[in-house]
């Protein structure tokens, strides 16, 4: 007979793949008619699945020595916070133009119609650094190449793209160089 401690441990022999695409959940034509949303605030909300995504981050990125992790505005910064502890890594924030409340750069990039930007403190890098960039989900790569555009031209290396949910079939992972882009989960 089966109890809590099989189920606890046949949660724990589940792929983390499998386990997030049985826990994000589809949201049909959010924000708009055409497209569905992968909501992660179920993984966020059960401690346990939460625990293990952060925990499977840090393994993966542990053996690159990352100085500074670098969370993209705002589902990024969810993971990259406890990502940034874990590694022993400082944790900067890249943010959508004017939200900052220093110096920054700016970085463009664009949109399906029209253009957009990140800022990042003029500071929050250093020449030589080892930079992990983290987001919740890659989807054309423009937000995530942006920030490692930023990162570059502060003098950091870019180690690489640490992200939970990737959309293949949007291909995003093709201009983000010649990096490591590593995804939990790929749709």
């Amino acid at each position: 007979m089966a109890g809590p401690a099989f189920e606890v441990e046949s949660a724990a022999m589940e792929s983390i793949a499998d386990l997030l695409r049985r826990t994000i959940r589809d949201v049909p034509d959010f924000p708009k008619k055409g497209i569905v949303f992968k909501d992660i605030t179920p993984v966020l909300g059960d401690a346990a699945t939460y625990r293990r995504v952060v925990d499977e981050l840090v393994a993966r990125w542990k053996p690159e020595r990352i100085d500074q992790v670098v969370g993209i505005e705002s589902r990024g910064f969810i993971f990259a916070a406890p990502l940034a502890y874990a590694l022993g890594a400082g944790l900067s924030i890249a943010r959508k133009p004017g939200k900052l409340p220093w110096e920054t750069i700016r970085e463009s990039y664009l949109l399906e119609y029209g253009e957009d930007g990140l800022e990042l403190h003029i500071d929050s890098v250093e020449p030589g650094e080892r930079v992990l960039v983290v987001d919740d989900l890659l989807a054309t790569g423009g937000t995530a190449g942006a920030v490692g555009r930023l990162v570059t031209r502060q003098g950091a290396e870019l180690v690489g793209y640490a992200v939970v949910v990737e959309l293949a079939f949007l291909d995003g992972r093709r201009g983000l160089g010649p990096v490591k882009v590593d995804s939990l989960v790929t749709f």
